[in-house]
């Protein structure tokens, strides 16, 4: 049997990182196309399932996964981990309440603690609390230091996660305690609140690795087409994340990224229809 060749790595805060990470969003049922497909990938994914997908990426050196404060995606996190043998990095995404008198189990202490049970090596708050803290008009990210730091107490290392590109470069400015951002980018613009090139300038700007997300934006590109522009467009640091459904799917969106960062045109087998029975040697 010949080796599976193995993802490329980088370094963020220290910790090596595969430079394609595990997403969640179809594990969990996010799929920011219709409430049926969020119902249909919560009523397909089991644990098992999941644990097979992540074992594929698992088999190509892709050992790192993102998502959110989950006892489910938790579970299945473990699951894989004794499929595998193998212990997976843990990126956590907590949301909390940014009130003034929050309940103590919403509060950013309990997210935070419950981040440390989980096993989570980076902490980066959701775009829900990051860009409700950014301040526009004087160029900031209110706060911020005060959840870095309870961050960096946990033993964990400090990221953020973000829809908007202003929260890198103002980061950036104030040279916050993060090691990472996690930023929307895609040839569509899909989710995106400035025009792709706008996204890349930030991203190639960034003093920090950047953490991509949606690169197929939400399957609404196929792999090759979204694969190629994101791949081609960010820096040798830089990663990024993608969600599959199925073992298939991780092992072939793996397999074309591969090909297109070793500049090999991807040759994974295509999809047959009658219509293009007519291109058939």
């Amino acid at each position: 049997m010949s080796q599976i060749e193995q993802f490329p790595r980088t370094i963020v805060g220290g910790v090596s990182l595969p430079r394609m990470i595990i997403g969640t969003n179809w594990f969990l049922g996010y799929s920011h196309a219709s409430l049926a497909k969020d119902k249909f990938i919560k009523d397909y994914q089991t644990r098992q399932n999941i644990a097979n997908i992540m074992k594929v990426f698992a088999d190509y050196g892709i050992d790192a996964v993102m998502g959110p404060l989950s006892p489910y995606l938790d579970e299945s996190i473990r699951e894989a981990e004794q499929l595998t043998g193998k212990q997976f990095i843990r990126l956590i995404t907590p949301a909390f309440d940014l009130g003034p008198n929050p309940a103590p189990a919403e509060n950013a202490e309990a997210a935070f603690d419950q981040c440390v049970k989980y096993g989570a090596t980076f902490c980066m708050p959701h775009q829900s609390v990051t860009d409700a803290l950014v301040d526009r008009r004087s160029g900031v990210i209110r706060d911020l230091e005060k959840y870095t730091k309870m961050i960096r107490e946990r033993g964990m290392v400090p990221g953020l996660s973000t829809h908007m590109p202003e929260s890198v470069v103002y980061a950036d400015n104030q040279n916050a305690d993060v090691e990472t951002y996690i930023q929307i980018y895609n040839s569509m613009g899909f989710l995106m609140q400035v025009e792709a090139d706008w996204v890349m300038k930030t991203i190639r700007e960034a003093k920090k690795p950047v953490i991509t997300i949606k690169p197929l934006a939400a399957g609404k590109l196929i792999p090759v087409v979204g694969f190629s522009f994101v791949w081609n467009t960010i820096r040798d640091q830089d990663m990024v994340t993608i969600g599959t459904t199925t073992a298939d799917e991780a092992r072939e969106c793996i397999e074309i990224s591969l090909d297109l960062l070793q500049r090999r045109i991807p040759e994974n087998d295509l999809q047959t229809t009658r219509s293009k029975r007519s291109l058939s040697k």
